[in-house]
């Protein structure tokens, strides 16, 4: 199995047709039917009053089996499930599109019709700035030395719900597709592709590509989705012991290393602590090898969040915090940075506050006067800039304020 790279970088997706082996297609349906058959059930069992009884199967616009943190639903019926993530024709194919020599999956999720019609999803691009960073800084980081992260739709029965806005990926939203979101969200765009895959195909696809789920109806889906990226983290990993002896060694092996990358963040944020400059810029090059000038700031910017929310999770006063400051000191997710409070906990009170220091001035920098909104994005309304990068916020910049306390 070959994929078109250029084309991957510069649409920002690629299809590749008949990526599952037909002779695996129909085995590969059972074991995720198995599986399901078990979720539900435990959906069923989990549905609170005033749910219907089938629970998250009932009540979702698109129910999601999340193959890797159901340890206790596994079995040697199901290991399939797991075991085609380390397929060639998945892992290795996303590691050549990202450029990274063996890439773990990042989540192995089953996307599943609803019981009853939803119509249409909303567009969107698969990030909020006020977690991460302005579409402008992954682009620009894309542009200068590639993607970081792979998507996968692989549906097990025919899907033509997933479109796409060829290049989006790389650029921010045009006037044109701002207005026709304003008065629809929820219908095509102008330059949007439908994806129509048949059984065993896969569309692999940059974040932060515009993109939209153009249809959840009763027709059957099962339709396999996850990611590929050098830095990853689950949430749980019993369901290894479930896997052949080399799938076991495999994953082990993975999470073993993606565990070690929390070190490596640990390592520059006290560089950033300590005023090494060079400190910084070492560790975040074991995060991101290669990287230029522009993925630094993109990954400075994901770490002034981490810097927040670790300075939030230290409040003394934890009372005070808001809902959403609540849900960011517990966010993990190690492709942008943030460990949550794992990654908190290494440092001190003092160090804390210290460490937000250093970062605020980013964390200013990305923000505006005042709230707005922009459609096409997993944001309400933010002070957080949805597109642009500032100009002044550059690494120079940044570490000169260490010293005069603003972007000069």
């Amino acid at each position: 199995m070959k994929a078109d790279r250029d084309q991957f970088l510069e649409q920002g997706f690629v299809i590749l047709r008949g990526m599952i082996p037909l002779d695996e297609l129909e085995p590969l349906r059972q074991s995720y039917e198995i599986l399901l058959d078990r979720q539900r059930q435990q959906w069923a069992r989990e549905a609170g009053a005033g749910e219907p009884p089938g629970g998250v199967w009932e009540s979702s616009n698109q129910p999601r089996l999340q193959a890797h943190d159901m340890a206790e639903l596994h079995d040697r019926q199901t290991t399939p499930t797991l075991e085609f993530w380390r397929r060639e024709y998945v892992q290795g194919v996303s590691s050549h599109l990202i450029d990274e020599e063996d890439a773990p999956p990042t989540a192995m999720l089953m996307m599943c019709n609803p019981t009853t019609d939803r119509g249409p999803a909303k567009w969107h691009r698969d990030f909020s700035p006020s977690l991460t960073c302005p579409t402008m800084a992954y682009a620009d980081d894309i542009l200068e030395t590639g993607p970081r992260y792979v998507q996968w739709n692989i549906p097990l029965y025919d899907d033509d719900v997933l479109w796409v806005v060829p290049g989006s990926h790389i650029r921010p939203n045009t006037d044109e597709e701002n207005a026709s979101m304003r008065r629809d969200l929820c219908a095509p765009v102008p330059g949007g592709v439908q994806t129509r895959l048949n059984a065993g195909d896969g569309v692999a696809y940059i974040l932060p590509l515009l993109h939209w789920g153009s249809n959840y109806s009763t027709r059957k889906r099962r339709t396999l989705h996850g990611g590929f990226a050098r830095l990853t983290g689950w949430e749980s990993t019993g369901w290894i012991r479930h896997l052949s002896d080399e799938s076991q060694q495999l994953f082990t092996r993975w999470h073993e290393r993606a565990e070690s990358y929390m070190g490596h963040a640990e390592t520059a944020l006290r560089a950033a602590i300590a005023r090494d400059a060079a400190g910084y810029r070492k560790a975040l090059e074991v995060l991101a090898p290669g990287r230029g000038e522009k993925g630094l700031i993109k990954s400075t910017i994901c770490l002034s969040k981490t810097a927040r929310n670790i300075h939030l999770q230290h409040t003394r006063n934890s009372g005070s915090l808001t809902e959403v400051e609540k849900r960011w000191t517990e966010l993990v997710h190690p492709m942008t940075l943030q460990w949550g409070p794992p990654l908190g906990e290494c440092f001190t009170v003092e160090e804390a506050a210290v460490l937000w220091d250093r970062f605020r001035v980013v964390d200013e920098c990305a923000q505006g006067e005042e709230e707005h909104y922009l459609p096409g994005f997993q944001e309400r309304k933010t002070r957080y800039r949805f597109e642009e990068v500032p100009d002044e916020l550059t690494a120079e910049n940044w570490f000169g304020s260490w010293e005069t306390g603003s972007l000069s």
